[in-house]
């Protein structure tokens, strides 16, 4: 007997089930047999007999080649793997009393990020007596949150730490 099998679908003699709904290589469905001989017919054409749907009652095996049929999987795994975006978390820093040039740069960097899907989040600096003025610095991040209404929502909303204001914006 051949060792068990670790990972993926079962097969041939490792189905635990004593009868099977079976499925041949062309796609047609030929009912519930019993697995014996099941893998019998599938070995007569020169395949394996596959549990594709092993919760199903009767299990679901179809005719398969097992190496062909992992192979499959574990490419369809890869392309997957390298099509998925991670999000990450870009910053942008700003001063309560920030011109209104530097603010359209920042501003244009922002929806940039954001249109890449990333988050972003916009730290608000003070120094000195500025913190005495943390309204101006409200209303600063309130602004930032008015001009990308349309592509972003607040993740995180405006909150004082130390001497920095921070928010957070996540795409929508």
């Amino acid at each position: 007997m051949q060792p068990p099998v670790k990972s993926g679908p079962r097969y041939d003699n490792f189905i635990q089930s004593p009868k099977v709904r079976v499925i041949d290589d062309e796609g047609e469905n030929l009912g519930v047999m019993f697995t014996k001989e099941a893998m019998e017919q599938a070995q007569e054409k020169g395949l394996n007999l596959v549990e594709v749907s092993p919760n199903a009652d009767p299990p679901v095996a179809k005719f398969l080649d097992v190496g062909k049929y992992r192979y499959e999987a574990q490419k369809k795994a890869n392309l997957a793997r390298k099509t998925q975006k991670t999000q990450d978390i870009k910053e942008v820093k700003m001063r309560p009393n920030i011109d209104t040039h530097d603010y359209d740069v920042k501003m244009r960097n922002v929806n940039k990020f954001i249109e890449n899907g990333d988050k972003v989040k916009v730290t608000l600096r003070f120094r000195g007596r500025e913190m005495a003025h943390q309204n101006l610095g409200m209303d600063l991040l309130n602004r930032v949150r008015d001009d990308v209404e349309e592509i972003a929502k607040v993740e995180a909303f405006p909150r004082l730490e130390g001497r920095q204001m921070l928010m957070v914006l996540a795409p929508k």
